[in-house]
């Protein structure tokens, strides 16, 4: 049990599952399900997400190490680099290849996915600014990738949602870097608190988290799509979710206490959470009602 512990926390299975969630909602506001495409789609997803993880870890472990992530099994010592490897090699052709079954779309989404995460793990990551918008871009295509797997059908709305990941994954991703900040700089890895300052990133980071709070309240008061506007039970969930997006927003604004970071950044996952089942309420409505 405690290897597969360590795995499930390299992999973060967790974000896995989210996105699979995600391509579930994409998916669904096309108002056209194909069940086989629908699950390769979701398999893909989590093959893709966790080979990614995997990798990246690989490559930063010893950032991990100065920074005291302990988090993370590769630090603790729970399972050895090369299954990380492995993970990462035996997950991703699956990914790609299943991607192939679903369309030409998917397919070309899937590798470019694959290929770019593999660059990011590598290289990219170094310049920490192209690397933070481009985890935010990671968090957004699920919902993308989910409404091209069933090729037909309204693709507004995932779009929609995906600019609101995007911007709250752009937020968590600063976070991360000041966060991570006296690591980074003993590798002279160049992030937002690199040039601007620790304070002013988290400013800027609770500024995403307020500006995608406020974007998802649109398509209730709005007719963007039918399933959401006037939804109440779409209304209840992203309220909880704004919620707590302000309340981190409140909490960073003007704090760099990494332990406070910790829990706002811990919490802010849980509360993509629940805008993930918010937007599934609007979802549901439209594929079955």
């Amino acid at each position: 049990m405690g290897k597969l512990k360590a795995i499930w926390e390299l992999t973060r299975l967790e974000h896995g599952i989210m996105f699979a969630i995600a391509v579930f909602i994409g998916a669904l506001l096309t108002g056209k399900i194909i069940p086989q495409k629908l699950v390769l789609a979701m398999m893909v997803a989590i093959l893709i997400e966790a080979s990614s993880f995997s990798l990246n870890d690989y490559f930063d472990i010893e950032i991990d190490r100065r920074n005291k992530r302990f988090d993370r099994p590769l630090v603790r010592g729970d399972i050895s680099p090369n299954v990380a490897i492995a993970i990462y090699a035996i997950f991703i052709p699956i990914g790609i290849a299943l991607s192939f079954f679903i369309n030409l779309t998917c397919f070309i989404i899937a590798l470019a996915m694959a290929i770019l995460s593999t660059f990011y793990d590598a290289l990219l990551k170094k310049i920490k600014i192209i690397g933070n918008f481009y985890i935010a871009f990671t968090m957004a295509i699920p919902f993308i990738f989910g409404a091209a797997a069933m090729k037909e059908g309204d693709i507004a709305m995932p779009y929609f949602i995906a600019t609101i990941a995007f911007l709250a994954g752009a937020a968590r991703e600063i976070m991360k870097d000041v966060m991570d900040f006296e690591g980074d700089a003993e590798k002279n890895v160049k992030s937002f608190p690199y040039y601007i300052g620790k304070s002013l990133s988290n400013k800027m980071a609770s500024m995403l988290f307020v500006a995608a709070s406020i974007i998802a309240l649109i398509p209730f008061f709005f007719k963007i799509d039918p399933s959401y506007f006037h939804n109440y039970a779409y209304l209840s969930l992203v309220a909880a979710t704004d919620f707590l997006l302000f309340y981190i927003s409140a909490k960073i604004f003007g704090s760099v206490d990494i332990e406070t970071l910790k829990k706002c950044r811990k919490l802010s996952l849980f509360a993509l959470f629940i805008g993930l089942l918010a937007f599934l309420t609007g979802a549901m409505k439209k594929f079955f009602f």
